[in-house]
C-alpha cells in the first residue's frame, strides 16, 4: 500500500482467512483500506486454483482512486473444473467464469449469491469483513400448509426420530457389549 503511487492500482493475493480475521494485522489493513478509501473489491477464488497449495486464496484489488460507495465483493469459490496436474489437483475456471468475474468486478454488478456491490459504511458495520458472503441477501421461502398437513408432518418426524432413538439404544447396547468382550494379551 506503501508503495503506491497517488493514482496506484494493485491486486494482491491472500490466504481467505485475512478477509474475515477479527484481529490483529489482518483487521488493521482492512480498516486501513477502507478509511482511506483504497479498496476497489475483492474476488475470493475456488479451492486448489493454484496447484502448488490447498489454501484457499482470495485477490484484493487496491485503487488509491476507488470509490468507496461502490465496493465490489465477488464469491468464485464454486466455479470452476477440478483437474488433475501430476499429483496435484487444482481447479481451473473456464473462459466464460473468468469472464463473469472480470465483468462484475468492472461493470460493479450484483448478481445473487456470487456478487454484491456495497458500501465503506456497510464494511464498517459487518467488522470490516471482505467476505461477499456475508452480504448476500437471505431468502426464506415460505409454503401454506393446511393444518391436517402440519399434522401429518408432525407425526411423521415423530416417527423418524422414535425410531432413530430406538437405534441409537440398540448401537448403544450393542458397543457396550462389545467392550465387555475386550480382554488385555
Amino acid at each position: 500500500m506503501h508503495s503506491l503511487s497517488t493514482t496506484g492500482k494493485a491486486a494482491i493475493v491472500v490466504p481467505t482467512g485475512f478477509i474475515t480475521a477479527q484481529s490483529g494485522i489482518e483487521k488493521n489493513i482492512r480498516e486501513a483500506l477502507i478509511n482511506r478509501g483504497w479498496l476497489r473489491g475483492v474476488v475470493s477464488m475456488p479451492s486448489n486454483i493454484f496447484a502448488s497449495t490447498g489454501t484457499n486464496v482470495s485477490v484484493i484489488f487496491i485503487d488509491k482512486e476507488a470509490d468507496n460507495e461502490h465496493i465490489v465483493l465477488v464469491d468464485s469459490s464454486k466455479l470452476g473444473k477440478t483437474i488433475k496436474e501430476g499429483k496435484n489437483q487444482r481447479t481451473v475456471l473456464t473462459r466464460e467464469e473468468e469472464e463473469r468475474i472480470i465483468n462484475a468486478m468492472n461493470q460493479k454488478l450484483p448478481e445473487e449469491d456470487f456478487s454484491v456491490v456495497i458500501s465503506a459504511e456497510q464494511i464498517k458495520e459487518k467488522n470490516y469483513s471482505f467476505s461477499a458472503g456475508q452480504y448476500f441477501e437471505v431468502k426464506i421461502e415460505y409454503v401454506e400448509i393446511t393444518a391436517e398437513e402440519f399434522q401429518n408432518k408432525m407425526t411423521s418426524f415423530e416417527n423418524n426420530l422414535t425410531a432413530m432413538f430406538a437405534e441409537s439404544a440398540e448401537l448403544e447396547k450393542k458397543i457396550q457389549e462389545n467392550l465387555k468382550k475386550l480382554r488385555y494379551e
